[in-house]
């Protein structure tokens, strides 16, 4: 019994931090604290300027969110994800208006470019059914390295990411079965 009071507890303080629940069950998007201090100076990653001011883009943090292609074996134990990058919107869809557990985190339907990211993922991130995989959605924030990917995408070393597994986010597209 002190082991589930315990576990509860956790649950309830992790809960607490965010105010929207892990997936970020609210109305707007609801950033965690330690999201927050990594995102610190980051700007959102922009592909076209990226590609036309690339030295400029290397320099300093940037921050995206990206729904997973592919997922592969990376170097030093990382996953290498190649990502399609998304839009945040502004606001949530939520299947019920008086009913914050009804919405979700919300991106665009189009993506803006795609990008390679190296991930240290972690825990039930890294393997099990919530693994971070094709149809994840990610924030991520990190830096934009040298290297280039084989298709020439940028490739996003991450100090830090984010994860809804699938079917715990949505897009756009969900605007015709859900409300705002």
């Amino acid at each position: 019994m002190k082991r589930i009071a315990t576990g509860f507890i956790a649950l309830s303080l992790l809960n607490a931090d965010c105010g929207a629940g892990t997936y970020g069950h609210a109305p707007h998007y609801v950033t965690l604290s330690d999201e927050a201090a990594a995102a610190e100076g980051a700007r959102e990653y922009d592909p076209v300027m990226a590609e036309r001011q690339p030295d400029q883009w290397h320099k300093g943090k940037v921050s995206l969110f990206g729904v997973v292609q592919k997922r592969e074996p990376g170097p030093g134990g990382q996953a290498k994800l190649t990502i399609s990058v998304r839009r945040l919107e502004p606001r949530n869809l939520c299947e019920n208006e008086n009913d914050d557990d009804s919405c979700r985190v919300t991106v665009s339907d189009k993506d803006f470019g795609v990008v390679w990211a190296l991930v240290s993922v972690r825990g039930d991130d890294d393997v099990g059914p919530r693994a971070v995989g094709p149809r994840s959605l990610l924030r991520i924030v990190g830096t934009i390295g040298q290297d280039v990917s084989p298709t020439g995408a940028a490739v996003v070393h991450a100090t830090y990411y984010r994860h809804w597994p699938a079917f715990t986010y949505v897009t756009r597209a969900s605007a015709t079965e859900m409300r705002q």
